[in-house]
């Protein structure tokens, strides 16, 4: 009798909690089916575009984030460039000036390699520019240079810290010449004091390398080798004397320095379409005057039309008083076409 009153109690208990559960199923569906219906109330009321805007901001907060994997191997980029420039003013222009036509022409060459911890950065620039006046049978150079660059680096630890070793090359393509006019006839008179590998500059060293990106990097290399080459037909000339041509002396062709060197180089968005590339390099010769250091600095501002239309200003500053006592300056402004490859 007592398992009979105690099945009874327990059916009833059950019945109860089964309707309670179907009771609060019933409470959820018509929350549930309110809320969908005020949803779609609004989604009705707002435009089409606004409801596809604020689902795809959602999906891009809901959807993981892609993690870039780090490139391996080898890397290029190359950037050619042709500037051109004319002016032309009649006989009766008075406000004086030469007609001139100018062209320059510039490759930037970059082939890397990165694997792990191990990096091997390669740049070729080249620039080559000539302008023609009127009146001259003979054009003028507006810039001239190569130059070759090799870096390599080993990462220490998990930081931007990396054991670097450098090897830098810079020559010229053509002769180079100093102008004077010639006092009985007025004309203009041409002296060649440079040309081809005289001189070439070559350095080399050991040292270490704050690299934080392709595009802010600062490399130290307290030990370092430079070497000086020239053509003998020039420290032979009377007006060198020992030193005046490049720091070599007279009759010789080629100078060794040991010192220290440092090299910065910081590229950034001014704003859209323009960056501005910064590079650095100081030398100081250990063996002689160790505290007049030499300074080469560059301002390359590009301006990005399009594809295939970029300007670009350029300014350069250099001091080495074995070339000259002051500053060598150069500037050049152009808007031309240019090829990335």
């Amino acid at each position: 009798m007592r398992k009979i009153v105690v099945f009874i109690f327990l059916f009833i208990s059950m019945t109860e909690l089964i309707g309670q559960e179907k009771e609060e199923i019933k409470q959820l569906d018509s929350i549930q089916v309110r809320l969908a219906r005020s949803l779609d109330s609004l989604l009705k009321d707002t435009p089409k575009e606004l409801n596809v805007i604020v689902l795809k901001d959602l999906l891009k907060k809901l959807s993981p984030k892609p993690v870039k994997k780090p490139h391996i191997g080898w890397k290029s980029f190359g950037k050619f460039s042709f500037f051109f420039n004319q002016s032309a003013f009649n006989y009766d222009w008075q406000g004086g000036g030469t007609s001139n036509i100018a062209g320059n022409t510039a490759l930037n060459y970059e082939f890397n390699y990165k694997k792990n911890s191990l990096t091997w950065d390669n740049k070729v620039l080249a620039d080559y520019g000539l302008t023609f006046l009127k009146g001259e049978n003979f054009a003028r150079k507006t810039n001239d240079r190569i130059e070759l660059n090799s870096r390599l680096g080993q990462r220490i630890g998990e930081g931007f810290w990396n054991y670097s070793l450098f090897v830098n090359f810079r020559s010229q393509f053509a002769k180079g010449y100093s102008f004077s006019k010639d006092p009985d006839t007025d004309e203009t008179i041409r002296t060649e004091e440079t040309h081809f590998f005289s001189p070439a500059f070559i350095q080399i060293g050991p040292g270490i390398l704050w690299k934080k990106s392709d595009d802010f990097n600062v490399n130290i290399a307290p030990v370092t080798s430079r070497m000086i080459f020239v053509d003998d037909q020039f420290t032979s000339i009377p007006d060198y004397e020992d030193g005046d041509y490049f720091g070599v002396d007279e009759g010789r062709s080629s100078r060794f320095e040991f010192g220290g060197s440092i090299s910065a180089y910081v590229k950034f968005q001014v704003i859209k379409n323009i960056t501005m590339e910064n590079i650095l390099n100081l030398y100081s010769n250990y063996i002689e005057d160790p505290y007049n250091v030499d300074i080469d600095y560059t301002l390359n501002l590009n301006l990005v039309v399009n594809k295939y239309i970029s300007g670009s200003f350029i300014f350069q500053a250099i001091y080495d008083d074995n070339a000259t006592s002051g500053f060598q300056i150069r500037e050049v402004l152009g808007l031309g076409l240019n090829y990335e490859f």
